[in-house]
């Protein structure tokens, strides 16, 4: 489970709750007429915009921001010089009992395309490949929500406007006016909540794990055509410390 989005859920939502009971009850924001204008809104809006099977999608995509732990990039290198040393001494084909034992997808099906003999320049254009469509999946799911971002305030404007127009509808009746100003303020606050905190935040978070995932997922093709090639340990470790900033690059003894 990823810490900050935990906590940066429940602070921002917290500090918001607690300012509000400051002041009034939290049930004066509560407004059934506003959160159908909002999130029917921006439901409909979503579902013109995208197709269906991307919306459906989109929510095996966001637990990415919730769930996903990725491995230590430290820890792959270190386990990419063990496999290299052990290709250079006993040859290439002792790798494959360890396949078994490797629990990412991508990883163990480049290193059966190794094992089996592929040639490097195939296994790139196949791994890449994945890469390519793995990016297309998250962006497609990051720009869902920003799309999610963009309507919410929309609609809670066109909640505003709703609200006014029922306002000055009912300015002879002074008990009606309440109400309709209710529903004209609190769509507003609904679309930008919603916006603010949960739709573009979520989406910049799908983006940057998008960005670490690919970045692990290089460094994991660049080890394995390395090792593919027969190169020096010594060499495939300055190669895939590259990739890391300098205090979390590892040192093989």
């Amino acid at each position: 489970m990823d810490l900050a989005t935990i906590i940066g859920v429940v602070l921002s939502f917290g500090l918001v709750v607690s300012a509000i009971m400051m002041g009034s009850s939290l049930f004066v924001f509560v407004s059934i007429p506003s959160a159908l204008i909002v999130l029917g809104g921006t439901l409909g809006a979503t579902l013109i915009h995208y197709p269906l099977s991307n919306i459906l999608g989109v929510l095996g995509v966001v637990k990415n921001a919730f769930f996903t732990k990725l491995a230590n990039p430290s820890d792959t290198i270190a386990q990419f010089l063990e496999y290299a040393g052990r290709a250079r001494k006993e040859g290439i084909l002792s790798l494959e009992p360890l396949l078994k034992e490797i629990d990412d997808d991508y990883l163990r099906k480049a290193m059966q395309l190794t094992v089996d003999g592929v040639e490097p320049q195939v296994i790139q254009e196949i791994m890449q490949t994945e890469v390519a469509y793995l990016q297309e999946r998250h962006e497609t799911g990051a720009d869902i929500f920003a799309a999610m971002g963009m309507y919410a305030p929309a609609l809670g404007m066109i909640g505003t406007v709703i609200g006014l127009v029922q306002m000055l509808q009912s300015m002879d009746d002074p008990a009606a006016i309440g109400p309709a100003m209710a529903v004209a303020l609190i769509t507003t606050f609904y679309g930008a909540v919603l916006a603010n905190l949960v739709f573009n935040p979520l989406s910049g978070k799908l983006k940057t794990r998008s960005k670490e995932e690919v970045l692990l997922r290089e460094l994991t093709l660049e080890g394995i055509l390395s090792i593919s090639r027969g190169e020096n340990p010594r060499i495939i470790e300055e190669k895939l410390n590259g990739f890391l900033p300098p205090k979390m690059r590892t040192k093989m003894e």
